[in-house]
């Protein structure tokens, strides 16, 4: 029953830290756009962030719309910096700061 519980807890362990770290997050959006976009857009990250609310944002990533939103937006960004494995990070930096978030980026 020991070994049991011991391979059950590691397991759940094992799946609770791999889901934190596969998953994006907002301070890495936050640096990949200060890297890659902001130039290219000519507005800092909270004013990007603030073109759309919560809701938009998240329909526009999960329609797989987000890219043609960013070049739409910033029209000299480079299709480099609009990557899929770039998209994740800057979906969860836009949703984390939109206009009805409350929240104000620090670039």
């Amino acid at each position: 029953m020991k070994n049991i519980t011991k391979v059950v807890l590691s397991a759940l362990l094992l799946l609770s830290v791999g889901a934190t770290t596969a998953s994006a997050d907002a301070k890495k959006g936050q640096v990949l756009y200060l890297k890659k976009l902001k130039k290219a857009c000519g507005i800092n990250g909270g004013e990007m962030a603030a073109k759309h609310t919560m809701a938009e944002w998240k329909k526009l990533y999960e329609g797989g719309k987000l890219a043609a939103e960013i070049q739409e937006i910033c029209p000299s960004a480079k299709e480099k910096s609009l990557q899929d494995k770039f998209l994740e990070h800057y979906f969860d930096f836009f949703h984390e700061y939109a206009k009805d978030s409350g929240n104000i980026p620090a670039c």
